[in-house]
């Protein structure tokens, strides 16, 4: 898949990546035209039912990475946090996503464990500039497949450091030989990132997750002519808590299930993303 997604982005047109965090939600991704899949540690933890601040292992996050990848047949672009831990642990986790089946890993500049970056509160400490050079040129030297893409995030503008840090630090890690770079923000509205992305002078192109500024549309992104790939970060899970609890509610309400059912998908597409079909004909062919 790394192949695939260095296909799609030689294509120098905008890519949608889409938040998933099971190979249900991997699936209608898929089907809904996306690029690629965002392997979410924040819906991840939430699906967990845990705060998005490192307790997710690598294990269980590389386990939903590899139930996605033999799901649906999109890249996907695993959120892997700081790297679990230094150098040496980037070399180990760039290993264990290849083989997982991820096509590009994004690593962040914060300290371990992380805060959710989106969070009110909480620390937003970042390592050393050159600790995280390390981190991005072990990714590098670990990876088989040279098409592998590692993608170098940026938390100066979320730690509240300013947009000449920003820029100080994406040019670090260009430097160091990132593949992309991701500039994340919690403004509410696009302006500071968009004034990093008119600062920018390198030549690798921009990742940006515009969960907190919806209003960064498509139209917006391309005007900026150096952003390459948008991520949908968390949409997922928070669509998925939005429907659950809309139904459970009526069904409470209404003392039944009478009133929802027209409202919920039927069990036969329910069987048709599992794959019932593939079942009824393995049957028909080996049960005697």
């Amino acid at each position: 898949m790394a192949s695939k997604l260095r296909e799609k982005l030689a294509e120098r047109r905008l890519l949608h990546v889409m938040a998933a965090h099971s190979p249900l939600s991997a699936k209608l991704a898929e089907e809904a035209g996306f690029d690629g899949i965002w392997a979410s540690g924040f819906e991840l933890s939430a699906l967990y039912g845990m705060p998005d601040l490192s307790f997710v292992s690598m294990t269980q996050h590389l386990d939903m990475v590899r139930a996605m990848s033999g799901s649906a047949h999109l890249p996907i672009v695993a959120d892997i946090d700081t790297g679990y831990g230094n150098a040496i642990n980037v070399t180990h986790a760039i290993a264990e996503y290849e083989r997982a089946g991820a096509a590009a890993v994004v690593i962040e500049d914060k300290t371990f464990p992380k805060v959710s970056s989106l969070a009110s509160t909480g620390r937003q400490e970042l390592v050393r500039i050159e600790e995280f050079q390390g981190k991005i040129a072990a990714a590098l030297a670990s990876r088989r497949d040279p098409n592998f893409v590692v993608i170098a995030r940026t938390e100066a503008l979320i730690a509240g450091l300013g947009e000449a840090e920003a820029l100080r630090r994406a040019a670090a890690y260009e430097a160091a030989g990132a593949d992309m770079l991701l500039i994340h923000s919690k403004q509410k509205t696009p302006d500071e990132v968009e004034s990093f992305v008119r600062a920018w002078s390198g030549d690798v192109p921009i990742v940006i997750v515009p969960t907190a500024y919806p209003e960064m549309n498509e139209s917006r992104i391309s005007a900026l002519r150096k952003i390459r790939m948008v991520i949908y970060g968390n949409h997922a899970i928070r669509a998925s808590v939005t429907a659950m609890k809309d139904i459970f509610a009526r069904i409470r309400r209404d003392g039944g299930i009478h009133t929802v059912n027209e409202n919920i998908v039927s069990v036969e597409e329910i069987f048709r993303l599992q794959g019932m079909d593939r079942v009824k004909i393995v049957e028909k062919q080996f049960l005697r």
